[in-house]
C-alpha cells in the first residue's frame, strides 16, 4: 500500500518530535547529574541546597532552570507526539511499538515530575504531597504499602525525601531513558518501512515505462 502525503507528514512529524523528546531527556538527565553534586536530599537541607545552587553556585540557576523547563517540556511534547501518532496511525508492529513506548514514556515523564514535587522541600510541594498521599493510601489493598514505600513507613521526613530522590533519579529516570530509545528507534523503523513501501510501489511503474 502506498503511503499518502498526509501519512508521510504525520509520521515524519512524530519522528521529529521523538528526537526533540530524546534531546530534552538528555538535557534533563545531564542537568540533574550536575545538580546532584550540590543537592542535599534531607528535610530542610533540600530547600537550602537548592537556594545555594540558585544563588551561589556558578551557573547553578541556569542548570536548575534548564532542568525544570526540560522536565515540563518533555511532558508537553510527549502528549503532542501521542496525538500526532494517533492521527498517522498504522496498525503494524513498528507503529504499535512506538505507540506503547510513547504512552509509557509520557507516564514516566509525569512520574518524574510527581516524585520531584517534594524534593524542593517548600510549602507548596509539602502540602501537595501530603494531600496526594491520602489519595494513594485510599487505594484498595495496596494503598498502605505504596504510602510506606514513598514515605519510609512514617511521617513525611528526611527518609521520605531520600525515597523520592532514589525513585526519581534511578528507577524512573532509567526507565524513561530506555523508553525514549525504544520510542525513537520504533519511529525510525516505521520510516524505513514507509520508505521501502514507496520504492516497491514505484518499481512496477518504472518497469512498465521501460517496456
Amino acid at each position: 500500500m502506498q503511503t499518502t502525503q498526509l501519512d508521510w507528514i504525520w509520521r515524519r512529524v512524530a519522528t521529529l518530535l521523538a528526537v526533540v523528546i530524546f534531546t530534552l531527556y538528555l538535557i534533563y538527565a545531564s542537568t540533574g547529574v550536575l545538580l546532584s553534586f550540590y543537592y542535599e536530599p534531607t528535610a530542610g537541607g533540600a530547600y537550602h541546597s537548592l537556594e545555594m545552587i540558585n544563588t551561589q553556585v556558578a551557573y547553578g540557576w541556569l542548570f536548575y532552570r534548564a532542568h525544570e523547563i526540560a522536565g515540563n517540556a518533555m511532558i508537553a511534547i510527549a502528549l503532542i507526539d501521542i496525538v500526532v501518532m494517533f492521527l498517522g496511525r498504522q496498525f503494524r508492529q513498528s507503529w504499535l511499538t512506538a505507540w506503547i513506548s510513547g504512552i509509557l514514556f509520557t507516564l514516566c515523564a509525569i512520574g518524574l515530575d510527581w516524585t520531584a514535587m517534594l524534593l524542593g522541600w517548600n510549602q507548596e510541594g509539602y502540602w501537595r504531597f501530603q494531600i496526594e498521599l491520602g489519595t494513594i493510601e485510599a487505594i484498595p489493598v495496596i494503598g498502605g504499602q505504596l504510602r510506606d514505600i514513598l514515605t519510609g513507613g512514617g511521617a513525611i521526613n528526611t527518609l521520605t525525601v531520600q525515597h523520592l530522590y532514589a525513585i526519581n533519579s534511578y528507577v524512573i529516570a532509567f526507565t524513561t531513558l530506555i523508553l525514549a530509545i525504544v520510542h525513537l528507534s520504533a519511529l525510525l523503523w516505521q520510516e524505513k518501512e514507509m520508505y521501502q513501501e514507496n520504492i516497491d510501489f514505484q518499481l512496477p511503474d518504472a518497469s512498465v515505462a521501460e517496456s
